[in-house]
């Protein structure tokens, strides 16, 4: 006797319905980092556009963070925690192996008994983290679902290495994505090439720490090899995102690609040829690189400041670490 299994059905559509950031409460200027690198402001801003980062003191932590996030999303979209199905938290600096971040985040806003999982994806997490939770809308196995991108890079910094460390901050961005009359999340564009996985690294594993007494990791890049990867790789995804969404650099209202190096936006600008009506986020001048927090925290900044507006198209586009990256043309909350 054969049985045929039913399969749940959702939405056609999904959108992002609120949206909400938090920085670390320090903001650190170039000047207060530059002794230890031998550097100075000048430096810092011509190479990533850098002038101040937020950073969180010894009191608060990666789970903090997402929560402020988290509440705030949920007060734009006129929810609360009992109208989440699903939490997906990207973050690689949560500091326990099990249970999962969005686990105890889904306590603190009052979701349980909603499903809780993370990801790593570094500085594409919030990207995957839409993908992932536009599908969970649509396939009608979750109604609301809050994705967020929550980092304490202060915790792996070396203040002596050049190579990365200057750009990083703390912060959280969170969304709320849920049923949508027409399509307000395209189709994601992803991938990963692992070859290049030593780009960007920790300097230890937690084995060589624990058995070979290895320093606290913290973390380093190729700089020149990430910076040309970035310009000339990503810039290609993008417009494929567009191309997937059905839209083109005409259509599109706000670029808001992973806020790692400022010339790496004004090069994917030009690549894009992305027209001077085309706002763009620039949250890296005052948060830092902020990883799989600095998409929200950039979107969350422009609608803040009037900078775009509900029902504006944004493209917007994660990339980091392993190397992986992901974009997608959003409808703006």
């Amino acid at each position: 006797m054969s049985r045929t299994l039913t399969q749940a059905t959702g939405p056609a559509h999904s959108r992002i319905l609120g949206i909400g950031g938090m920085r670390g409460e320090l903001v650190v200027t170039n000047d207060e980092l530059v002794g230890a690198i031998d550097s100075s402001d000048e430096w810092i801003r011509q190479r990533t556009g850098i002038i101040t980062r937020h950073r969180a003191g010894a009191g608060t932590d990666v789970i903090d963070l997402a929560e402020g996030a988290a509440r705030k999303a949920l007060a734009y979209a006129g929810l609360t925690g009992a109208d989440i199905d699903a939490v997906i938290v990207s973050t690689v600096t949560f500091f326990q192996q099990t249970p999962a971040a969005a686990a105890i985040i889904a306590d603190r806003i009052g979701a349980t008994p909603a499903a809780a999982f993370d990801i790593s994806a570094a500085c594409a997490g919030y990207c995957y983290g839409i993908g992932q939770a536009d599908a969970l809308v649509r396939s009608g196995n979750a109604r609301n679902v809050l994705v967020i991108g929550a980092e304490k890079m202060s915790e792996f910094i070396d203040p002596t290495d050049r190579s990365i460390s200057f750009l990083l901050g703390d912060g959280a961005g969170a969304v709320v994505i849920g049923p949508s009359d027409t399509p307000g999340i395209g189709p994601t564009i992803w991938g990963s090439d692992g070859s290049q996985a030593g780009c960007i690294r920790q300097t230890a594993t937690w084995l060589e720490v624990r058995d070979d007494g290895a320093p606290w990791p913290t973390l380093r890049q190729e700089g020149q090899t990430v910076f040309k990867w970035a310009v000339w790789q990503m810039a290609p995804v993008a417009a494929k995102a567009m191309a997937a969404a059905g839209v083109g650099p005409d259509d599109i209202d706000a670029f808001i690609p992973h806020q790692g190096n400022m010339r790496i936006t004004d090069l994917m600008v030009k690549q894009l040829k992305l027209p001077d009506t085309v706002v763009i986020g620039r949250d890296i001048a005052e948060t830092g690189n902020t990883s799989s927090a600095s998409i929200p925290l950039a979107t969350e900044r422009l609608l803040r400041e009037g900078q775009v507006k509900s029902g504006d198209l944004a493209l917007q586009i994660g990339f980091g670490a392993g190397l992986v990256y992901a974009a997608q043309v959003i409808v703006l909350p």
